[in-house]
């Protein structure tokens, strides 16, 4: 990532700059933060520029993962090897295990994605985390686009739009009571094209679901879904082999495919400059249950 002739930083460099200024005021300002680390690509970018903002040293936290039990494995794999590799200390809380200690119950639609809410909670309150740093960005959804980089949460977690801090000259306030929160978003102004270009221009390895591949799919609702072991044809749905890949990799039986001929990050990324979806809109059956669907799970204390 060169800077300009002109001797200004590039739009990526001005990105990171500010994405590793953001890491470094919470672990400054924070107690007891955590980062967010699924196996996604933009948790992953999250981890990199985190271990950018401390080199030589360890990232100075621990790294959370919340397992909805619906997670697609070759991700969790990945993100597995990764934590191995790096020596970093992994918490995982576990919507199974809340399901099976009664805290929480199935919802009609399979969906675990509201229902982790409360383990999210439950788990962050264990360890006693004060600040979750998280990978959304403000291009994915509606409610994301509004919500400040540091995200006060109060004594249950929940978000209320309305009590939302200033954030001018990139001045955050982190002040919390006993019991209070911060959800924290380094990657607010980024995009789903400048995650890919950084990827590329820093060599950043995410799981092969991000590329395509001929897979046997189903169609439903308008969206194609892999058949795999957590999501399989209803009667009537017809199987079929498709060139598909994953833009997103949340629960692996609402998460759909897309066509795409991109084996390559440089394919991605030209199939990204050409789109005008949201990789949650194309992708994320849970997101169309309403138009709200997102802001009244993280007023909830959703991420």
């Amino acid at each position: 990532m060169a800077e300009t002739t002109r001797g200004t930083l590039s739009h990526l460099k001005v990105l990171e700059s500010e994405a590793i200024y953001i890491i470094r005021e919470v672990a400054a300002e924070v107690e007891r933060p955590a980062l967010m680390f699924s196996g996604g690509k933009d948790s992953i970018v999250m981890l990199h520029l985190a271990r950018k903002a401390f080199a030589p040293a360890g990232i100075p936290f621990q790294v959370l993962h919340i397992d909805t039990g619906h997670n697609f494995p070759e991700v969790l794999d990945f993100r597995d090897r990764v934590v191995a590799d790096l020596g970093l200390n992994l918490v995982v809380g576990s919507v199974q295990e809340a399901i099976d200690r009664g805290v929480v119950r199935e919802e009609p639609n399979g969906s675990r994605n509201r229902i982790q809410t409360p383990v999210l909670l439950e788990t962050a309150d264990k360890h006693g985390f004060n600040a979750l740093l998280g990978g959304a960005r403000r291009d994915e959804e509606k409610s994301r686009a509004k919500e400040r980089v540091f995200s006060f949460r109060d004594e249950f977690g929940q978000w209320d739009p309305k009590r939302q801090r200033p954030e001018l000259w990139n001045l955050y306030n982190a002040k919390v009571r006993v019991g209070e929160s911060m959800r924290v978003f380094p990657l607010s102004n980024w995009t789903e094209l400048d995650i890919w270009k950084y990827i590329a221009a820093e060599g950043i390895e995410v799981p092969d679901l991000y590329y395509a591949q001929r897979r046997e799919v189903f169609e439903r609702h308008g969206m194609l879904f892999a058949v795999n072991d957590l999501c399989r044809p209803a009667d009537g749905e017809k199987t079929f082999v498709e060139s598909v890949r994953y833009r997103t990799v949340g629960d692996a039986t609402l998460t759909a495919a897309v066509r795409s001929e991109a084996t390559t990050v440089d394919l991605v990324l030209a199939e990204i400059a050409s789109t005008t979806v949201t990789e949650r809109g194309a992708t994320r059956g849970d997101d169309r249950v309403s138009e709200a669907a997102m802001e009244d799970r993280k007023k909830e204390g959703y991420f």
